[in-house]
């Protein structure tokens, strides 16, 4: 990408080619090594090894991490009128999500060297038909059994779809940089995540709950068509041995033993953590404990994920500032702040209300908004000839953390604002032991595979 090309305060490395006339893309510079060891430059045209232009590329970072509050946020309004409609219990309306969760975890350790091998288009091509299909299946079940087997295709679809993202922002930039363009595709997703309740909410209630799934399979549909169009391959090489088993375990363990792959990677599950609390939690405690409408709770979700865009847009300014380490051990304080606050309201029931819970629900997602784009190029900057498998761990630890949390929660919801409040208290507690003492001990990104 550019020195001295700047979009949306994303500074690119300049490509020594022009753009493509026919394609608009970026010739890549590929780089071959000759029989005698001679490094020689070739300059390749083709669509299938094209960089894209920084703008296109922030589009399409933002629309495939978009996935993920569409699937789960897009949802939530719908849970109490599915749960009343299905005669489902509330374990069972819990699995909905964490079936989800659970699948897009474990699948992004198939997706994650899959990638490696075959490059990043051909993987999204596939998984986002396979996540039309099931979307289709989620709105046509009939029985809660159906809708957790379809979600949990959703998630093993969804899988592939952030592990390429997240992998194309290694293949085209270094991690510091790479920060700052997360940060601008997480912007993107906050958007998604503002929008998605508030229309969850008119839909579940003017509609019905499976109009919801409907507005889900149209976004999976819509980013499939975009990604057909204009997203071109971002991977320069194919790793031929990436599913070669001995390979794979071997360098599973170097991206496992990487103490500051490790630091991140707890980073990013911890504040997730406490993120998945929220988002399976929130609607019965809104709508059932503090008694809005499905229309009114749609309205305090978006305000959450507002705050949550307020700190991408502050973690772009902070990395500028005091760096990728110093982002964190600020955002870690917002965390604190809102599981305590949190916390608070549910032990003292004249605090009980919607303005403070709201409150504390946006000190958290403020906090979330720096650890998310931070902690996640974190994790891959180290491993730039494995980035696909770095974020598949990382990932999965990530899903894995949520599913705990769904499974505890599906046993604790009792009718209160506590088990969700003792959840998001544990969580930001963790990030901010994490942010506060791992990730400055091991943190700083170095190129090591």
């Amino acid at each position: 990408m550019v020195p001295g090309c700047s979009v949306l305060g994303i500074v690119a490395r300049r490509p020594r080619v022009a753009l493509h006339e026919k394609t608009g893309w970026y010739a890549r510079q590929m780089t071959n090594v000759t029989a005698r060891g001679a490094v020689a430059q070739q300059d390749v045209t083709r669509p299938d090894t094209a960089i894209l232009a920084p703008f296109a590329a922030a589009v399409a970072l933002a629309l495939l991490l978009g996935l993920q509050p569409v699937m789960t946020d897009l949802y939530l309004p719908a849970l109490p009128l599915l749960a009343r409609e299905l005669a489902a219990p509330m374990s069972a309306v819990q699995l909905t999500m964490s079936a989800l969760i659970l699948a897009f975890g474990l699948f992004q350790l198939v997706w994650g060297p899959v990638a490696d091998r075959f490059g990043r288009r051909p993987v999204l091509l596939g998984s986002l038909v396979l996540l039309v299909l099931a979307s289709i299946g989620t709105c046509l079940s009939s029985q809660i059994g159906w809708l957790i087997a379809w979600r949990a295709a959703q998630g093993a679809a969804m899988a592939a779809a952030i592990v390429c993202a997240r992998a194309m922002v290694r293949d085209l930039y270094e991690p510091h940089q790479g920060a700052r363009v997360m940060s601008l595709g997480l912007s993107g997703l906050a958007v998604m995540a503002i929008g998605s309740p508030l229309l969850g909410g008119v839909l579940a209630t003017g509609l019905g709950w499976r109009s919801a799934l409907v507005a889900v399979a149209c976004y999976a549909a819509i980013v499939l068509v975009y990604v057909w169009r204009v997203l071109p391959e971002t991977l320069a090489r194919r790793n031929p041995r990436a599913l070669h088993a001995p390979t794979l375990a071997a360098n599973t363990a170097q991206v496992l033993a990487h103490p500051g792959f490790r630091a991140w990677a707890l980073l990013i599950s911890a504040t997730y953590g406490g993120l998945f609390t929220l988002l399976s939690a929130s609607s019965f405690v809104y709508i059932e404990v503090l008694g809005l409408t499905p229309a009114q709770y749609g309205l305090a979700m978006a305000s959450g994920s507002l705050s949550y865009l307020f700190g991408t847009f502050t973690c772009r300014r902070w990395l500028l500032r005091v760096g990728l380490i110093g982002a964190v051990r600020r955002g870690a304080l917002f965390s604190l702040l809102g599981g305590l606050g949190m916390l608070a309201c549910a032990l003292l029931p004249a605090l009980t209300t919607v303005p403070l819970v709201l409150a504390a629900q946006w000190l958290f997602a403020f906090g979330h908004g720096i650890h998310q784009p931070c902690g996640q190029t974190g994790a891959v900057g180290p491993f730039p000839q494995m980035a696909g498998l770095a974020a598949a761990l990382a990932g999965c630890m990530l899903a894995l953390t949520a599913f705990g949390v769904g499974l505890w929660l599906g046993w604790a919801m009792d009718g209160t604002l506590a088990p969700m409040a003792f959840g998001i208290a544990f969580w930001g507690a963790a990030t901010a032991t994490v942010a506060w003492t791992l990730v400055p001990r091991h943190g700083v990104p170095a190129k090591l595979a």
